[in-house]
């Protein structure tokens, strides 16, 4: 029987949670088909603070949310201590430095674990730095939960898709928006829409950076980055969000068989990188019209394929842990994913 991973996981809010959920249900399938077995090590959030329990913590310690182990002072001393083999990362995105999750990924890196990573964050700022080290160390830097949550974006074109040339894409990667125009397209105010969105739990309680637009260009960002081998801050981004909208707009907009979504543009064009979010009319008999909810969708130009299209139906938590997982897998058993 193999021996198993220690895993130590930061940030222990509800994707964290839902990772140790989902990798509990798929444990048995984790064993028989890819001879991997984990027990988590190190469990770190701003309130659990920094524990580890190199033996392990129960799973049901976990999902109660109360693991309880040694105390220590900061990430090198946690790793140390749990003896980590895989860190996942999933802390709160900090989209102007990717901090401090490029700080936790490095230490993990630098420690000799392989680092997965939920946070759009590490990958605009740090993606070439990190990728480097890794490759130094000998080990992955994987972020496929990065980007419409375990969808593989990717991993798509890492594995299948060799020699591609992407040309552009366009989307609708971010939900908070879609949901408050579809709740003006009911009448109600923009104010009333953003208020719905947050009872629904898809907004924030300062839901700015979705409303502004900065969710959409971060998320352009992390794919022109590594899919188009352009680094690409988020302020080069073109940005204009969904804040100037009344509902008048967007009812008068759909009586006249036209739907306001906020689209994600990149493309190079002579050499440069163009790249966009903003508001634009759709109409009703374009596909992306049709992406309601907290769905989203993204369309790649290529050389091969003038369009490929990815759409995501209203996904929950368990996807962005799904892509974790599989990045584990990938980190543990490279040549199962190609």
């Amino acid at each position: 029987m193999a021996l198993p991973y220690n895993l130590a996981l930061v940030g222990f809010g509800n994707v964290g949670r839902t990772l140790v959920a989902v990798l509990e249900r798929k444990r048995d399938e984790l064993r028989t088909k890819y001879d991997i077995e984990y027990c988590f090590t190190g469990v770190a959030s701003r309130g659990l603070g920094w524990q580890a329990n190199p033996d392990g913590f129960a799973t049901q310690e976990l999902l109660s949310s109360s693991p309880r182990g040694q105390n220590c002072c900061d990430v090198r001393d946690w790793l140390a201590a749990a003896r980590a083999d895989v860190l996942f990362e999933a802390s709160s995105l900090n989209f102007e430095t990717g901090q401090p999750a490029i700080d936790h990924i490095r230490a993990a890196l630098q420690h000799g674990a392989h680092a997965i990573s939920a946070n759009k964050g590490p990958v605009v700022h740090a993606y070439r730095e990190l990728s480097v080290l890794a490759a130094q160390k000998g080990r992955r830097f994987l972020f496929e939960s990065s980007v419409m949550d375990g969808i593989p974006i990717f991993s798509l074109f890492r594995r299948t898709l060799p020699t591609i040339e992407l040309r552009g894409f366009n989307g609708i990667l971010n939900s908070t928006t879609n949901v408050i125009l579809g709740e003006m397209e009911a009448g109600r105010s923009f104010d009333d829409a953003v208020r719905k969105a947050q009872e629904l739990g898809v907004a924030e309680s300062d839901p700015s950076a979705d409303i502004d637009g900065w969710d959409a260009a971060v998320k352009i960002s992390a794919l022109v980055t590594v899919l188009m081998d352009e680094p690409l801050p988020p302020q080069r981004v073109s940005r204009k969000g969904i804040r100037d909208l009344s509902a008048e707009m967007v009812t008068a907009a759909t009586s006249n068989g036209l739907r306001y979504k906020l689209i994600c543009r990149a493309r190079r064009e002579q050499g440069a990188m163009m790249a966009s979010v903003a508001p634009e009319l759709v109409p009703l008999s374009n596909p992306f019209a049709q992406v309601a909810g907290v769905s989203s969708i993204i369309s790649f130009e290529t050389d091969i394929f003038p369009a490929l299209t990815i759409t995501e139906e209203n996904p929950g938590l368990d996807a962005t842990a799904f892509g974790m997982l599989t990045d584990f897998i990938a980190v543990i058993n490279p040549e199962d994913l190609r």
